[in-house]
């Protein structure tokens, strides 16, 4: 049966193929962010840093990591509450290290995701993706940390 006659249309010559971008091209898109997530993140102090929900049920939402430990899941008690089946009661935990941040799963059932490979502890990277669940998260470091980590690294 030709696909005009499913009531799909086209005609014959149609590709059937999907087209694949290159995954360096995806990665250079990077999230979007509006100029009221660009002024959060440009006003983080030393030793904090700034997660955005990229993608889930509360996208859009900010959460600020500025204490020693944060913790993470479905549990009200949570710092960083993520009401979803697809996140366990108690699912990760982000610990600040001076001026950097380390997020570790906590045996969660799905598991935690860091740039798209399974962790147990992973020290984040600004711009770096974590999912929990169904929520994908981007982690952004305060850019005074960011610009004192550089003077070093410059001055080594």
């Amino acid at each position: 049966m030709e696909s005009a006659e499913l009531g799909f249309g086209g005609s014959s010559d149609e590709v059937e193929s999907t087209a694949v971008f290159s995954s360096d091209l995806l990665a250079e898109s990077g999230p979007f962010l509006d100029s009221e997530e660009q002024k959060a993140i440009e006003a983080l102090p030393s030793g904090s840093a700034l997660l955005i929900v990229q993608r889930g049920p509360n996208e859009g939402s900010r959460f600020l990591l500025d204490q020693d430990v944060t913790t993470v899941g479905r549990h009200p008690n949570a710092d960083i509450f993520l009401d979803d089946v697809t996140v366990s009661r108690r699912h990760a935990e982000f610990h600040r290290h001076n001026q950097t941040f380390q997020v570790r799963d906590l045996a969660s059932l799905n598991g935690t995701y860091y740039d798209g490979v399974r962790i147990d502890a992973a020290m984040l990277e600004d711009g770096s993706e974590i999912q929990i669940g169904k929520f994908r998260l981007t982690f952004y470091a305060s850019r005074a940390d960011l610009a004192a980590n550089e003077s070093k690294a410059g001055g080594e």
